[in-house]
């Protein structure tokens, strides 16, 4: 049985595929698209040396590409953070003094919590929002 190399290329591709089905691997796909294109450059008739260079240009470039896109987002917000998930968070407390430490102590559902602040922010008295629960602290940011 001989194979055109062409059929050989897009064979590749759907193993590569099938791979990237089975675990998830999102890089896996990019590489599939190096794949499609020696598979094309076989079709245009490049010769062999050709079509892999093609191929690994593509797929690194893809692969890259997509790696600095990613990169480039901004992460998930913590689960902490998240009103779905914690019903603390965008709730308001009033803060009336801050303690030497940079903590305070609040009356919030019936209890005594002790709020922080984020770096960097300058500690003020007033109404605070809880922006995330830090294990069992609140981190507020000023209204």
């Amino acid at each position: 049985m001989n194979l055109d190399a062409s059929t050989v290329w897009w064979l590749m591709v759907g193993a590569v595929v099938a791979a990237e089905l089975l675990t998830g691997t999102f890089y896996l796909l990019m590489l599939a698209i190096g794949l499609a294109a020696g598979a094309l450059a076989a079709h245009a008739g490049l010769s062999a040396t050709i079509q892999v260079l093609v191929s690994a240009v593509v797929g690194a470039t893809t692969v890259l590409a997509a790696y600095f896109m990613r990169r480039s987002r901004p992460g998930e917000p913590s689960a902490r953070a998240d009103r779905s998930v914690n019903l603390d968070v965008g709730e308001t407390v009033q803060i009336d003094a801050w303690l030497p430490d940079g903590t305070a102590i609040v009356r919030y559902r019936g209890a005594s919590w002790t709020a922080v602040h984020r770096a960097g922010i300058t500690p003020s008295t007033g109404p605070h929002r809880v922006a995330e629960l830090v294990g069992n602290r609140l981190l507020v940011d000023p209204l």
